[in-house]
């Protein structure tokens, strides 16, 4: 059932004001998992992190490409990482007001319902098992088909469902085709999908299912997963608001696998008192950037943030206009709740760069620096990059380029070029691919951005945030969390069971570490250097496709 924020009576209002309220929340990312303990006390606008905790999330390699999770793993990190992060609040689990859940988005497993077992392990975001099914399919008659109709509805109707329509290419990082592929070469999964056994869901819906269970796996509850986290599946319609048919029919997916969708405000139940001695009430399910959004309070349509973590993701809010685009962007749910008296539905567009730490970390391998805290101060030591240019495409370079068989390396090494020089142009290319993002942002939606919110551990790089102002001519605002989805997540559970009554007191909350003012006198140089990092750019596409060519004589 929906929860409804409530309209507080004056008791209400008076424990809010004066009581310290503890919330506990829980973030799983790619490498790791932490769970916060806030104390806040609403009558002096005071938040506090009381106890915290955090455990590695064990990645599982079992042929080049498949990047896994193993279910039981998870779970027991999951579970010993929140029990110790209430013991170093010195709490207890009665005394937790409610815990928040984000998540990393896209990472699924099926389970059977009536046991609980899974059929496989987690296959992450990261995961290339069904690369070959995404470029057939991006290639094939029938995705053509669909998106000429689409055009054609589009040209006719002005609809921009259609126009989103007309633009649709599989990728990787979405769910679809990573779950067609399970579809057909899981066999146990395929009979029990007869039988109606078989549930699907990504970490947070898998995540809401376990808890509420506690220790009786084979207990039936609610299948749900939050908004926030079905729209990035790659079949989720945001402009329809359901599970998109075209997709379900086109790739064999049967509706009855799927979690109910269900807003951020929706009363998810307690997580079942077998776990901790004692019930704690589910405060709220929201995706990673989605609470990114909330942590960094980029409530307003036109606000935009960019986090920088395992990837880059550029976020505008496009309030209650689902936007489609022609460039690589892609539209999304931000969130939505209900209040008193109606909805809230609050929409994202979405750009992403998906190499920033794997990039970090081999420019630490090959010993280019020991600590990435290093780099910003190397960059800074030399006044440019010699020339140099750096390729960062790992996984390919997404929009505006869109180029998925990209290369990866330098281009413009002398001998007079030193390790500094490297380093600065690695940290340049990850702002560039910034900026292209943001570029993309300007042109699909037409607003007028007024400052840059950044969060992420590459944010906490000075040489990145000052680029990044100095090429788009925005102040760079970097709060004083640098991961801001556990802090986000918290914020709107704390709204829906009422510890805040406004989002202005949220704003309150929030620090600002620092604002990195632009340089008008350094963009020429920054714009210069871009541009010749441009085309270092096509020269690595068609290097790439002329090996594939030699390749085949």
């Amino acid at each position: 059932m929906r929860m409804q924020l409530r309209c507080s009576t004056a008791t209400d209002k008076d424990f809010a004001l004066t009581a310290e309220r503890y919330i506990a929340s829980l973030d799983i990312g790619t490498t790791t998992i932490r769970c916060f303990i806030y104390a806040a006390k609403r009558d002096i606008g005071k938040l506090d992190v009381v106890g915290s905790a955090f455990e590695q999330v064990e990645l599982v390699y079992p042929a080049p490409g498949q990047v896994e999770i193993v279910p039981s793993q998870l779970w027991d990190s999951v579970i010993s990482t929140i029990a110790n992060a209430i013991k170093s609040a010195k709490l207890t689990a009665k005394q937790i007001a409610c815990l928040s859940i984000t998540t990393q988005r896209n990472t699924f497993t099926c389970w059977n319902k009536l046991t609980g077992n899974v059929y496989h392990n987690f296959i992450t975001w990261k995961d290339l098992r069904a690369d070959q099914l995404v470029q057939q399919w991006n290639r094939s008659f029938k995705l053509r088909a669909l998106k000429t109709g689409a055009r054609l509805l589009h040209f006719f109707t002005r609809n921009k469902r259609f126009l989103a329509g007309s633009v649709i290419k599989l990728m990787n990082p979405q769910v679809t085709m990573r779950l067609a592929w399970v579809l057909q070469n899981n066999v146990e999964l395929q009979r029990d999908v007869k039988d109606g056994n078989v549930l699907y869901g990504t970490i947070d819906s898998w995540l809401l299912y376990r808890l509420r269970q506690g220790l009786d796996q084979s207990r039936v509850v609610e299948h749900i997963g939050d908004v926030t986290n079905c729209t990035s599946t790659g079949f989720y319609d945001p402009f329809g608001q359901e599970w998109a048919g075209w997709a379900l029919n086109l790739f064999n997916i049967k509706k009855e696998l799927l979690p109910k969708v269900v807003d951020n405000s929706y009363d998810f139940g307690y997580i079942d008192e077998s776990l901790f001695g004692s019930p704690i009430k589910i405060g709220t399910s929201i995706s990673d950037q989605s609470a990114s959004l909330w942590g960094n309070c980029c409530f307003d349509k036109g606000e935009v943030k960019i986090t920088m973590g395992t990837g880059s993701f550029l976020n505008v809010n496009t309030g209650t206009t689902c936007l489609a685009s022609v460039h690589g962007l892609y539209p999304l749910v931000g969130y939505k709740m209900a209040t008193c008296d109606s909805t809230e539905l609050v929409y994202l567009m979405e750009g992403a760069s998906n190499d920033n730490g794997s990039i970090i970390e081999w420019a630490m391998s090959i010993g280019l620096f020991t600590d990435p805290r290093d780099s910003a101060s190397m960059a800074l030591s030399v006044s440019d990059s010699d020339g140099v240019s750096f390729i960062p495409a790992f996984s390919g370079l997404g929009p505006p380029i869109r180029d998925d068989t990209a290369g990866t390396g330098f281009i413009g090494i002398k001998a007079s070029t030193s390790k500094e020089h490297l380093v600065r142009a690695i940290l340049e290319s990850l702002t560039y691919r910034i900026a292209l993002l943001y570029v993309c942002a300007l042109e699909e939606t037409r607003y007028t951005f007024t400052r840059i919110k950044v969060d992420g551990g590459v944010s906490r790089n000075d040489f990145i945030c000052q680029t990044l102002a100095d090429l788009t001519g925005l102040p760079v605002e970097r709060g004083e969390v640098a991961d801001s989805t556990a802090l986000g997540a918290m914020f709107l559970a704390g709204l829906n069971v009422g510890i805040w009554h406004s989002k202005q007191e949220l704003i309150d909350i929030r620090k600002i570490d620092r604002v990195f003012e632009p340089n008008a006198a350094n963009k020429n140089n920054c714009l210069k250097s871009m541009r010749s990092w441009e085309r270092a750019v096509e020269r690595f596409k068609r290097w790439y496709i002329a090996e594939e060519l030699n390749s085949l004589n």
